[in-house]
């Protein structure tokens, strides 16, 4: 079997602990993504909404315009936040997911943005499945009241290791995007979400066993840490999973950054012994990999 990854990558979830005030969120996620670095990470990943709080009434008040690419320092400081470090680490980072305004249409949108260790931006992910829910007695919740969806499946080739993909949130229960993904040769899903104490309690953990399992790939979750005070309590446990669906590393509800080493070993091990990849039955049920898929927004 061919590689998916070239080779061993050591990986950085940061559990960042974020409030009201958007410039000490960049300096909080400044400080962490710099100590992620120096413990050898490659590739750091932030959560969802990484530089705001996490809600409807939050979206619009700490949007950034990211229209014409690049934007302006004004305009977009995470942006320029994200880029300066990127280069001073020499990683690859992505920026969980900030608000994000775009002018011409007037729309807002919950969006990801991915450096290469040059300050360039190599990918740029719009959650595709808003979360919407309504749980009798726990929890009702309305992104689409604000938010307006992305419309693409976003791949990230890495020249050094592989392929890997990005999505938010919402968008793991939809497990098309990660089967897509792997059918495309990448080797990790990587997932910045804020699930909350009642979707996070049932399904976080699960939904992050269930792509990898299903997948036989690495899978990182990245939740913003729990804070109580808040109006909205992320869940934390911010993970890393391998191919055989075990959990390589865990954060607990506070602020924390975990680590794990993926290799390609793991991937192959792993489907040699549940050789699914050559047991699919495309006669019977279609390769959605190879349907009409749009990977330009």
């Amino acid at each position: 079997m061919a590689k998916l990854l070239k080779k061993p990558l050591k990986l950085a979830l940061v559990q960042l602990a974020t409030g009201a005030d958007k410039p000490a969120n960049l300096s909080r996620a400044r400080s962490r993504v710099l100590e992620a670095a120096k413990q050898g990470a490659s590739l750091i990943v932030l959560p969802e909404c990484f530089n705001s709080p996490y809600g409807c009434q939050f979206f619009p008040k700490y949007a950034e315009t990211l229209l014409p690419s690049p934007p302006s320092k004004d305009n977009s400081p995470s942006y320029h936040a994200l880029l300066e470090l990127a280069k001073e680490t020499k990683a690859y980072l992505l920026g969980g997911s900030i608000p994000e305004y775009e002018t011409d249409s007037k729309k807002y949108f919950n969006t990801s943005l991915m450096f290469n260790p040059k300050g360039e931006l190599i990918a740029t992910h719009r959650k595709v499945h808003l979360f919407d829910i309504d749980i009798p007695g726990k929890i009702t919740f309305k992104e689409s009241e604000i938010l307006s969806p992305g419309n693409k499946i976003t791949l990230v080739d890495i020249p050094e290791y592989g392929k890997i993909a990005i999505a938010i949130c919402y968008d793991i229960r939809f497990p098309e995007l990660a089967t897509i993904a792997a059918r495309k040769q990448c080797f990790l899903l990587l997932y910045p979400g804020a699930f909350n104490l009642t979707t996070g309690a049932l399904h976080w953990s699960l939904q992050a066993r269930a792509r990898a399992m299903d997948n036989q790939l690495y899978v990182g979750l990245c939740s913003p840490a729990r804070d109580m005070e808040a109006s909205y309590n992320a869940w934390g446990h911010s993970m890393i999973v391998d191919p055989n669906a075990a959990i390589v590393t865990e954060a607990g509800e506070s602020e924390e950054i975990v680590y794990a080493d993926l290799n390609d070993d793991k991937i192959q091990e792993i489907r040699k012994g549940i050789p699914l990849n050559g047991q699919r039955r495309f006669d019977v049920y279609p390769d959605i990999s190879q349907g009409k898929i749009k990977f330009q927004q």
